[in-house]
């Protein structure tokens, strides 16, 4: 298991020399002691991007070449996809059939991207005159991409293979809960062919690592997934030295469900909606606004359902709800619930922490009725 970061092609310590536990938040087990990254690696990892980036290797390299290492890194995954779901299990606390899912996902991503790298075409344009006017597009330089801890792996993909696909550079920070799967990562991209620094990983916490690369001079782009609070100060940072910014940001989703719907149905895509991937998803299903004809009985089977989603171990086949990713985020999602109930709002089925084997950060799949829209559950969200 890899657990140092990753810059210029080689695995080595931090600067610092200071390492962070990684927890498996299904047994409260240390995995593993990562590399904590800071502002001097976050400047390590940028320089050997910039120079990757500048280089003939890189710069001469075909675009149709880089769409091949993409489709390489494809195949490598897919022979190791058992590896990297049990890890990303491990540490993420999803169940197995989860993590296989988002596996199979990545595969489809650095396959679709690799497609599209030398599809990557301008514009000719008609103007006045005797002239021939036309738009190249050319890789924006290095990107910093900064991926949250739900789905580490899958999300990381979509900031790589785009940005490799174009010829761009990356510097990726991976959330400090679920660092693993993004460090293994590098081993693929390095056996399909992607020279040194053409992808470094710098883990560490977001405050130190993440704003050292958000702030970063050498950087031209900042991709972020993660918290809309968060979100909001990427972008004032980013500003100060005008880098491009893709923000994907939390959400509050509805589930609407009219007396004419097909209920059994609507029912099973509410409970999908809210309880696959233990809820820290951000387009969860997280309100469910039901028409009055309707809703006992939407209530009523749904509370149900929830009342069969037992957690479990994350790698027993049954498991269909695994443990929150941290103490953290355990402690999160109770008080959102136990506010939900000082505020009034009724538990019709859940509403407690839970454990495995008398361990593991577990909560019970939990349905509130009786919500009006002022209520702090209703309006912010919960991410579990």
């Amino acid at each position: 298991m890899r657990t140092d970061v990753y810059i210029g092609g080689a695995f080595g310590p931090a600067a610092s020399g200071r390492r962070f536990p990684v927890v498996n938040p299904a047994t409260e087990d240390v995995l593993a002691e990562v590399a904590e990254g800071d502002a001097a690696d976050v400047d390590r990892a940028v320089v050997a991007a910039r120079v990757c980036f500048e280089s003939d290797g890189w710069r001469k390299l075909a675009a149709r070449d880089r769409g091949a290492r993409l489709a390489r890194a494809a195949d490598v995954l897919e022979r190791r996809a058992d590896e990297f779901a049990r890890l990303e299990t491990l540490q993420n606390g999803k169940p197995l059939f989860e993590s296989k899912i988002d596996v199979a996902m990545t595969v489809e991503t650095l396959r679709y991207y690799a497609g599209w790298a030398d599809k990557i075409t301008g514009d000719t344009l008609p103007v006045s005159g005797e002239f021939f006017a036309y738009t190249l597009k050319e890789p924006v330089g290095v990107v910093g991409a900064i991926v949250p801890w739900n789905f580490p792996l899958n999300l990381a993909s979509w900031k790589l293979a785009p940005a490799l696909a174009a010829g761009c550079t990356v510097v990726l920070k991976p959330a400090e809960e679920t660092p693993l799967t993004a460090l293994l990562f590098a081993e693929v991209l390095e056996a399909a062919g992607f020279p040194a620094g053409a992808v470094n990983v710098v883990a560490g916490d977001g405050p130190t690592a993440g704003a050292a690369l958000v702030r970063h001079p050498g950087v031209d782009k900042i991709a972020f997934t993660g918290s809309t609070e968060v979100g909001r100060l990427v972008q004032r940072e980013a500003a100060a030295s005008l880098k491009r910014v893709t923000l994907e940001l939390g959400g509050k989703s509805p589930n609407i469900v009219f007396a004419d719907a097909d209920i059994p149905a609507a029912v099973r895509g509410a409970q999908t909606a809210i309880f696959y991937g233990k809820g820290e998803v951000c387009a969860a299903g997280s309100r469910l606004l039901v028409e009055r004809a309707v809703h006992d009985r939407v209530v009523e089977e749904l509370a149900a359902r929830a009342r069969k989603l037992v957690p479990g171990d994350p790698f027993e086949k049954s498991t269909r709800l695994g443990a929150l990713v941290s103490k953290r985020q355990h402690e999160t999602v109770l008080r959102y619930i136990a506010q939900g109930k000082a505020e009034g709002a009724t538990a019709v089925a859940g509403g407690n922490a839970a454990t495995v084997h008398g361990k593991g950060y577990f909560v019970e799949a939990t349905v509130f009725a009786g919500v009006t829209p002022e209520m702090t559950i209703a309006r912010e969200e919960i991410f579990g």
